[in-house]
């Protein structure tokens, strides 16, 4: 990696924000939807933030029909988050209200 590119994810990685979006990310993908839901932030920042992320290099997107998901780009990334936050992910827990897919399977395997 030259350094230009590292320079970049650095970068990408300097906002509170974005940090909790990524710390959300280790647990594996998630729809903006659940994104905005769980930082109780607008879907115009949230967004923001993810390009921000996308174009650093860090994070990747999928869409499935409307929904837009996303996941960390590199799984070098996942070993540079686990010594910045020094614990483990928390898994993904089902949001009060959210009706995005991660929380209505979350629901449904919650019932058996």
């Amino acid at each position: 990696m030259i350094y230009g590119e590292l320079a970049e994810k650095l970068k990408g990685l300097a906002h509170p924000v974005r940090l909790q979006i990524l710390d959300m990310l280790r647990g594996g993908e998630v729809c903006v939807c659940h994104i905005e839901r769980a930082l109780d932030r607008r879907q115009a920042y949230i967004s923001q933030q993810l390009m921000v992320l996308r174009d650093a290099g860090l994070v990747e997107t999928r869409k499935d029909g409307l929904q837009v998901f996303y996941r960390l780009a590199d799984p070098q990334l996942h070993r540079w988050l686990d010594l910045l936050f020094e614990r483990e992910f928390t898994p993904i827990q089902k949001l009060a209200g959210c009706t995005c897919p991660l929380c209505s399977m979350i629901a449904v395997e919650s019932i058996r």
